[in-house]
């Protein structure tokens, strides 16, 4: 039997029963793990959602790679001594190791963006202990990619 065919079946869930949450209490972004270990999988992927004027506190992932896939809104991407504008279609790729964070510099948009942690390494774990920061009708209409 190939390992195609022990593998168990596809998984799917609806947003429904996506959390979203921030790290810590007066943490500026919300973060909604949409697939990661819980789901059998070792890499995380995470809908992220910077509030205006939002940052993360700066961070770095020994062992993992993160992607960020930019869905709406603008952002500064900081990582070691490097600076680069993000926007709508870009795609920033911060290795393991990189003191990194990102700013929204916006006073009025959030910034939105689909993010990869490969691998989890705790994560998905990290967000899902942060306090609950539910998603509203604007954040789940980027997701489903109705707004633009």
């Amino acid at each position: 039997m190939s390992e195609a065919q022990r593998a168990g079946p596809p998984l799917s869930r609806p947003l429904t029963e996506v959390t979203a949450h921030r790290i810590s209490p007066d943490d500026t972004v919300r973060l909604a793990v949409l697939s990661g270990p819980e789901q059998g999988s070792p890499t995380t992927v995470v809908f992220e959602v910077w509030e205006p004027g939002g940052a993360q506190p700066p961070n770095s992932h020994p062992v993992s790679t993160e992607t960020f896939v930019v869905l709406a809104g603008h952002g500064v991407a900081h990582s070691d001594e490097h600076t680069r504008a993000i926007g709508p279609g870009d795609v920033l790729v911060l290795p393991p190791g990189s003191v990194h964070r990102i700013v929204n510099p916006s006073t009025t948009d959030r910034l939105y963006t689909i993010t990869v942690m490969a691998p989890d390494d705790g994560f998905a774990a990290l967000v899902e202990r942060g306090p609950l920061a539910p998603l509203d009708p604007e954040d789940l209409a980027v997701l489903r990619g109705q707004r633009r």
